[in-house]
């Protein structure tokens, strides 16, 4: 069964290439799956030479001039010689090597170009990280980034961040319910409302609901309660608001279709990592009901639609309960296809995985539901006794 591990830039440079090349290849792992293009992030990192590493907006290596020259937006310089070598030392090893690309999350380009990040129904640009999927130059960005990515040699470009994001914020004293978040966290730049409107939807009605729902709330109407799904939100807010967060399904499919497109032409192959289970997820290992698969829509993921167009998925299986895991991977499958390889992401350690056990649960929960692969996440930010977990999970699904 293949297998990788999820690893940082700083991970190599800081320990050495060959040191964690070696502890990888240790763990009986297939291979590696480095940070080429990353976002901004302050991460506790146990076994760096830093024990807090910050990390920039950046690509870690050098942005082909012919890819992005007559670009406006262009990606921020990281370390430029990460990947030299890199895929040498792999094939010393046996190891794949694969491209982890943050695509559409950048506080660095959406500061320096704020009309390319998302805007609310209050007509705010309220997460300069965010670019727009909708928008023309954020969408040739990221058919550029991939083709860039692709050309370093690498197996597979994992897509990060290639899709819409939920609504963050680092301070809300407001409660607001998962509806609520649900339509704060959706963009009504220009782009967006005019490609909802050439598939019918009245978009300014959307805009204006949103806006007066959450105008409400704000005020201090109580928030709404409940998970969120196409009819509750209808109940809630209306059919257009729902009209409108299901075109952007449109916006996304044909952005994935374009950069699997640029990544094929350049001899290496898309796995598309839709945030949902990792949302869900991320803080506790305790994900909230609705399976990934069914509440990807939220972000503007149709897995039915891009099963067609992607031949990997990454699924981001953050949770404590095995049987969880296995759900997730299931309804992953049956939204994109049986044939389409589906790789279940999970993590070693905290919050998720207490013990070697659990891990081994884990790992065997993902292949019994029909996972061809299973990775883990990710070496930089787990302890050196967590990450010796993974030979045994992996022992028991070969």
């Amino acid at each position: 069964m293949d297998s990788s591990v999820f690893a940082f830039v700083e991970d190599l440079r800081g320990e050495g290439v060959e040191r964690v090349l070696d502890r990888i290849s240790g763990y009986g792992a297939a291979g590696v799956t480095v940070g080429a293009v990353h976002h901004a992030a302050r991460d506790v990192t146990p076994h760096g030479l830093s024990r807090l590493t910050v990390r920039r907006d950046g690509a870690h290596f050098p942005p082909p001039g012919d890819l992005f020259s007559s670009l406006r937006l262009r990606p921020p310089a990281g370390h430029q010689d990460a990947f030299d070598g890199l895929r040498e030392a792999c094939g010393e090893r046996g190891l794949r090597l694969h491209g982890w690309t943050v695509f559409l999350r950048n506080a660095t380009l959406g500061e320096a170009h704020p009309d390319v990040t998302v805007r609310d129904c209050f007509g705010d640009r309220g997460s300069p990280a965010d670019l727009c999927p909708a928008h023309p130059d954020a969408r040739a960005y990221a058919v550029a980034l991939a083709r860039a990515v692709a050309r370093l040699g690498v197996d597979s470009v994992v897509a990060e961040s290639l899709h819409f994001r939920p609504l963050r914020a680092e301070r809300s004293f407001v409660p607001l319910g998962p509806m609520d978040a649900c339509m704060f966290g959706l963009c009504f730049c220009d782009y967006c409302m005019r490609r909802a409107a050439d598939l019918g939807v009245d978009a300014e009605v959307a805009r204006e609901e949103c806006a007066r729902i959450l105008g409400g709330v704000l005020d201090g109407d109580p928030p709404a309660q409940g998970e969120v799904t196409r009819a509750a939100l209808t109940a809630y807010a209306g059919p257009d608001v729902v009209a409108y967060a299901r075109a952007r399904s449109e916006t996304v499919t044909t952005l994935v279709s374009e950069v699997a497109s640029a990544v094929g032409d350049e001899g290496s192959r898309l796995v598309f990592a839709d945030a949902t289970g990792g949302v869900k997820g991320y803080r506790d290992g305790l994900p909230t009901p609705g399976l990934a698969a069914h509440d990807a829509w939220q972000l503007g993921v149709d897995l039915v639609a891009l099963g067609d167009l992607v031949p990997a998925f990454a699924v981001l299986a953050y949770a404590r309960d095995a049987a969880r895991v296995a759900d997730d991977v299931g309804a992953y499958l049956r939204s994109v296809g049986k044939d389409r390889e589906v790789r279940a992401v999970l993590r070693p350690g905290y919050p998720d995985t207490d013990s070697a056990d659990r891990l081994v649960a884990k790992a065997r929960a993902a292949k019994a539901a029909g996972a061809s692969a299973v990775d883990f996440y990710a070496y930089g930010l787990m302890p050196h006794p967590v990450l010796d977990r993974i030979p045994a999970a992996l022992s028991e699904i070969r």
